[in-house]
């Protein structure tokens, strides 16, 4: 089955006539401290090069590719994720569905080195990071992740200063870098705890999600946890905001979905079992978040386990 999803605001398509060619069509808009790339492809290709002279974030808008980077194996690309590559490395990518009534769409941000170094030295002079060697700074190896509504917002917002003839364009678009990194930066951090990396630079956080973790079958206080990590709920909230781009209370739903994906790898398990022993009190309420977070329901991502 052909993939036609399409991201909310995606972009135009560049107009059949003024197509250079189908395969990695590329429209340019150049800026001081950047260049968004619009990439189009409108027929079958396989193991396309492609490589950029700075860091770059891609983000899928249309369409399907498989993406083959460094010594990982091949994966699925698709509209509502995102990828960095760093400088001069070479991407081969397959357009296994493309075709011109189902084209691929892509952007791919590249990002002045000195532009990038700048924000994080900015951030970490004006908003130090709790615990030793805790600094902002992006990680190459987290390379691969869903972008969150904040993300996304941003990643429209470049869009739209890049394509616009405002006098003002790339003052806006530094700010919306800044942005930028700032959420992916959040984005990698909440993905390695997904991905079950169990410690983070930051001592404070980790004890949060140690004690979260020990309750997670319980109702949880936050309150409780504030005071157990020796913080108020206030400065406890607004250390997780700002490490995670995320709440506490979203931490521990994302904790929870975290053990039901687990335990729905056993094929005989009940959907309302699941919820009760991840810590929902509602079946329902489950069933949606649970959605919400990973596009299907928990009955549907217990099928498609048991098909790998």
């Amino acid at each position: 089955m052909k993939t036609n999803k399409i991201a909310p605001d995606a972009p135009a398509l560049t107009h059949e006539r003024s197509l250079k060619t189908l395969v990695e069509n590329r429209t340019i808009y150049n800026l001081d401290h950047c260049e968004l790339n619009l990439f189009e492809t409108y027929q079958q290709s396989a193991l396309v090069p492609l490589a950029f002279n700075d860091l770059v974030v891609t983000s899928m808008l249309r369409g399907k590719k498989v993406m083959h980077l460094f010594d990982d194996p091949a994966f699925d690309y698709l509209p509502g994720e995102s990828v960095i590559i760093p400088a001069n490395v070479e991407m081969k990518i397959d357009f296994p569905e493309a075709e011109m009534n189902n084209p691929t769409q892509c952007l791919a941000l590249a990002i002045d080195n000195k532009k990038i170094v700048h924000t994080l030295d900015f951030l970490n002079e004006r908003y130090p990071k709790e615990g030793l060697a805790n600094f902002w700074q992006l990680d190459d190896r987290n390379y691969f992740f869903y972008n969150n509504q904040d993300l996304a917002h941003t990643i429209n917002k470049l869009i739209q200063v890049c394509q616009s003839t405002s006098i003002t364009k790339d003052v806006l678009a530094d700010l919306a870098i800044q942005e930028l990194l700032i959420h992916i930066i959040q984005t990698q951090s909440v993905t390695s705890i997904e991905r079950g990396i169990e410690a983070t630079p930051n001592p404070v956080l980790n004890n949060i999600l140690l004690l979260i973790r020990a309750n997670i079958t319980q109702k949880i206080n936050l309150k409780d946890i504030a005071k157990q990590s020796g913080m108020s709920p206030a400065s406890m909230y607004r250390m997780i905001k700002r490490e995670l781009g995320i709440s506490p209370v979203e931490l521990i739903i994302m904790e929870r979905i975290k053990l039901a994906k687990a335990l729905l790898k056993d094929q005989n398990i009940f959907i309302k079992n699941v919820c009760y022993e991840a810590g929902f009190e509602d079946a329902n309420y489950f069933i949606r978040a649970f959605k919400l977070h990973e596009g299907v329901t928990p009955k549907q991502y217990q099928q498609m386990n048991q098909l790998r």
